[in-house]
């Protein structure tokens, strides 16, 4: 593959996919700056991944594959060291949402899916974006019905926690 393909099948999805990566980020890192390092993370391996990709799957199973493999691996290496900040400032426009309003409805459930674990959360992040039990399994390398079990889980404990915030006002 030639650079410039490769650079143009890499601006190609970042810009396409942009809110998905951003729901990525968002899910797995709690403050600015740790997305921010996430995001660059996530965009390496997404760059270092173009030439394995063979349309075999769709683009977009592709990148959240890389996506969620990613973050996991992110907080797993977090969790022991907090070294190798880098800016990434050059690409930061990327992060940031045109639409600055915020809606306590998408505040809420991002604090929610914070709560769960690294599968859990990849689980619920595809769950929302319609992929099937199928996809999700092969996605993450469980079975399809362990997939089922823990969707079910995640929508009963979210039931729960939104008619508390209802009941009692808070988020």
């Amino acid at each position: 593959m030639k650079v410039k393909e490769h650079e143009q099948i890499f601006e190609r999805w970042l810009k396409k996919h942009k809110g998905l990566l951003f729901k990525v980020v968002r899910s797995y890192a709690f403050d600015s700056g740790d997305r921010d390092d996430l995001f660059q993370e996530i965009a390496i391996q997404l760059w270092r991944s173009i030439p394995k990709f063979r349309n075999e799957s769709a683009e977009t199973t592709w990148i959240y594959r890389v996506a969620l493999n990613t973050a996991i691996t992110w907080i797993r290496k977090e969790k022991k060291n907090d070294l190798g900040k880098e800016d990434i400032s050059d690409i930061a426009h990327i992060l940031v949402s045109e639409n600055h309003e915020i809606d306590e409805r998408l505040e809420w459930i991002y604090r929610q899916i914070n709560r769960f674990n690294e599968i859990d959360r990849s689980i619920l992040l595809l769950m929302l974006d319609g992929f099937s039990y199928k996809e999700i399994s092969n996605m993450l390398g469980i079975g399809e019905s362990n997939v089922g079990v823990k969707i079910n889980r995640l929508k009963k404990y979210l039931i729960k926690e939104s008619e508390k915030r209802e009941h009692y006002g808070v988020g």
